[in-house]
Parts: C-alpha cells; sequence; structure tokens
C-alpha cells in the first residue's frame, strides 16, 4: 500500500472513531432519534446532487437504509443518550463482525469453520465483562443492550449488502448515499411517537450551532467522506488488508472520548476490550495463522 493510500486509511480511522465524540456532543442539544433523521436527510438530500444512483434494485436499497441506516444508528443514538459512554461504544459496536459471522451462516449458509468459532468465543467473553463491570456511573445495562442491538443491525446491513454483491450489483458510496432516502421516515415517525412534538419543535427553536456542527460532521465526514474513501481503498486492496483498519476505530474513539469528553475506562473493561479486540484479531487473521503453522508443520515433517 503506497503512502498516500496508508493516509487515507488513517484519515477513515481517525474520522470513525472521532464520530462518537461528535455522537455524544449532538446528544447533548437534540434527542437521538431527532438527530438520526436529520443526518440521513442531509446525506440524502445534498449526496445524491453529486453522487449517481446505483442500478440496484429498490428492496435492496431499502434493506440496506432500514438494516444498516436506521437500525443501527437509531439503537447506536438512543444507547449513548442513556448512559452508553462514547468510547465504550465505539468499541462494543465492533462486534458488529461476529454477528455477521453468526448471521452469515444462519441466513446465507455460509460456513463457520473452527477459528472463527474460537473467535466468537474470545470476543463474546470481553463483551460479557465489559457488560458485567457496568455501573450506573460508567455505563448502564439499557446502553449497553442497545449498542449490542445497534452491531446486530449493522450485521444484518452486512447480509444485505453481500446480498447485493452476490447478485451483481454494485455497492460503493452511491448505496450508502441513495439509501439514506430510507431512514429519516421511520426516524421522524418513531421521534414523533417516542420523543414527544413538543421535543422536536423545542430541539428546532433552542438548536445550537454545536447541534449543526455535529450534524454535518456526522453527515459529511463520517458518512460520505468516510465511505468515500473506505469504497476506494476496497476497489484497489484485498479485503484482508483493508478490514483490520477498522480496529483502529475503538482505539481513536477511546483515547478521543479520554480526551474531549472526560471519559475513564475501568481495569475489568480494559481486559474485556483487549479480549474483544483479540477475538477481532482471530476472527480477521485465523486463517492465515492456521496456514503459516500447517506449512511450518510440513517442513518439519521433511525434513
Amino acid at each position: 500500500m503506497g503512502i498516500k493510500d496508508v493516509v487515507l486509511g488513517l484519515v477513515i480511522v481517525l474520522v470513525w472513531g472521532f464520530n462518537f465524540v461528535v455522537i455524544a456532543w449532538g446528544l447533548q442539544t437534540m434527542p437521538p432519534l431527532l438527530m438520526g433523521s436529520l443526518r440521513f436527510l442531509l446525506i440524502a438530500v445534498i449526496g445524491s446532487l453529486f453522487v449517481v444512483r446505483p442500478q440496484i434494485p429498490l428492496k435492496w436499497l431499502f434493506g440496506y437504509g432500514i438494516t444498516l441506516g436506521f437500525g443501527q444508528f437509531a439503537f447506536l443514538f438512543s444507547a449513548m443518550a442513556n448512559g452508553m459512554p462514547a468510547g465504550l461504544a465505539s468499541l462494543v459496536l465492533q462486534s458488529q463482525a461476529l454477528f455477521t459471522l453468526l448471521l452469515g451462516g444462519l441466513l446465507l449458509a455460509e460456513a463457520i469453520k473452527t477459528y472463527q468459532l474460537v473467535a466468537i468465543m474470545v470476543a463474546g467473553g470481553g463483551l460479557a465483562l465489559i457488560g458485567w463491570s457496568g455501573n450506573g456511573e460508567a455505563m448502564t445495562a439499557v446502553g449497553f443492550g442497545l449498542t449490542l442491538a445497534g452491531a446486530a443491525c449493522w450485521a444484518l446491513g452486512n447480509i444485505v449488502n453481500r446480498s447485493i454483491s452476490q447478485q451483481g450489483y454494485k455497492a460503493g458510496v452511491g448505496l450508502v448515499v441513495w439509501s439514506a432516502w430510507i431512514p429519516p421516515v421511520p426516524f421522524f415517525i418513531c421521534s414523533y411517537l417516542v420523543e414527544g412534538p413538543v421535543s422536536i419543535i423545542e430541539s428546532f427553536q433552542q438548536i445550537s450551532w454545536l447541534a449543526v456542527g455535529a450534524l454535518l460532521y456526522l453527515a459529511f465526514v463520517a458518512s460520505i467522506l468516510g465511505y468515500s474513501l473506505w469504497s476506494y481503498l476496497i476497489s484497489r486492496y484485498p479485503a484482508g488488508q483493508i478490514a483490520p483498519l477498522t480496529l483502529g476505530v475503538p482505539a481513536v474513539g477511546l483515547t478521543s472520548a479520554a480526551l474531549f469528553l472526560g471519559e475513564t475506562v475501568s481495569l475489568v473493561q480494559w481486559t474485556g476490550i483487549a479480549l474483544v479486540v483479540f477475538g477481532l484479531v482471530i476472527n480477521m487473521r485465523g486463517e492465515q495463522w492456521l496456514k503459516r503453522l500447517w506449512a511450518s508443520k510440513r517442513v518439519e515433517l521433511d525434513l
């Protein structure tokens, strides 16, 4: 990978990691479901002016928009509004890789290998440790559970993405932009029913520059710029070489949350974080490790 592409990869990690701090700032002055609706409305209205609509059937745009758009961020934003620290949210959300593995086996009949089962157990143990260590001051059970639900929705979106690719359609940044027309509708409906019209009106009347800045960052920097760069790298390099970049997102998320939000992580939670990261590494590198191990054994036998 050239220096320019390495820099672009680091930009993605920084943008997506800092994204969780920006969400926390936005939630200070705006209810979560309303913020989600405005985020995707901005992506759809502005992005569709510059990005050509992908030749993908409407049902797949709907499926992607509902799962990875509405489902993931409705749960994530609500989790962070209900006691889930930004730093830990950036880590727990990465459990989508494990949910994707399980759902791929259930819905797409993809084989789950032994090392992948080990990865699930290791990372699952880490998530259990993080959830068990939570307390009313640092993390709530509701916030933790909603974040896991958001990760599961992200995984469902990955399954939809795979199905789109398997049918021969290209799923790049165009899919992200044009599927963004779907989430604002359920977001607005849920905001009206859950948060109430009074809260919605007050949010618009009292909207701050912090909220506006957060929405612009979430829509254009984290979504359009982030996914554009991601699609560019995925198109140039093997997925196995690019996917590990996501492991840097929690590192940036935890660090920036400590610097800008004053969040702290307990020793037990750090232990859980280490287990989750190790489980994700096993999932991505396990096959290569086994091949190297098998190759070294064959050399020993030949000798």
